[in-house]
């Protein structure tokens, strides 16, 4: 039985991916401020960026907690396609997610329904991520706390569409990104805890990539993309802004009347 070290690098990596599933969220639920004020191509745009959002912040969070994850007796390396398919999963069903409240004439049905398909997906991102994991033995879940990081990822996902749609102050979207980071990391760090692996000692190089080789370099890219885009949208104008600066554009002459 192989010793689990689920943070050999100390506190950086749990706080490092606390903050991207904060950024993440936070990214997301501002994009979603403006999207439910406009219509047409607008509002797509404003979705589209939600959903890469939140959905590559998660994913970020995810692998850069694995960072610290380590293994005594064996080397880990990832498999390169499996990892970029839980990307592209997470970004998915949080695609799906978003646009069902962001379209959908029922927001309580679509709520429900967008919560249920992305907290799945999200939990499957995870355990696409662990399958990708490749080690000198075998790993095993303990069953009964297999599906608590599936329900605690539906319950993430339905609070996170329900802030969507409801939360507007800056101050109540960033306490809503905090909830929402901390409940993302809980998932993660709650699937963890199930894991077990036993060692079978070799001396035959493992396939796939380290994570140095490649998670690191994949997290630091979308950890930047999460922050650049932050900037972008917090400086860009809020509807209303773009409101009042059509008014001052065309006033309303009513002596001329």
């Amino acid at each position: 039985m192989g010793h689990l070290d689920h943070a050999a690098l100390g506190w950086l990596t749990p706080v490092l991916s606390y903050a991207m599933a904060c950024t993440g969220a936070a990214l997301g639920l501002r994009c979603t401020v403006p999207a439910l004020a406009t219509t047409g191509r607008a509002r797509r745009n404003w979705l589209l960026t939600a959903a890469s959002a939140i959905g590559t912040g998660i994913w970020t969070m995810h692998f850069v907690a694995m960072l610290g994850f380590r293994v005594s007796g064996t080397d880990i390396r990832y498999d390169v396609p499996l990892t970029l398919t839980s990307l592209l999963v997470a970004v998915l069903v949080v695609c799906a997610g978003v646009f069902s409240v962001g379209y959908g004439r029922d927001r309580g049905r679509a709520l429900l329904l967008g919560g249920l398909t992305t907290g799945l997906g999200v939990a499957s991102m995870h355990y696409l991520g662990m399958a990708a994991v490749r080690l000198h033995g075998d790993v095993s879940y303990d069953p009964t706390r297999v599906a608590l990081p599936v329900l605690i990822a539906v319950a993430t996902a339905t609070a996170a569409l329900w802030a969507a749609l409801n939360t507007k102050a800056p101050l109540a979207v960033a306490l809503a990104s905090l909830i929402m980071g901390a409940a993302v990391s809980s998932m993660h760090h709650t699937g963890m805890s199930a894991v077990t692996v036993r060692v079978t000692p070799s001396g035959e190089s493992l396939p796939g990539a380290t994570a140095m080789q490649f998670i690191f370099p994949l997290a630091v890219g979308l950890g930047s993309y999460l922050f650049l885009t932050s900037a972008f949208v917090a400086l860009s104008p809020t509807a209303g802004e773009h409101a009042a600066s059509a008014s001052a554009r065309h006033p309303v002459d009513s002596t001329a009347r």
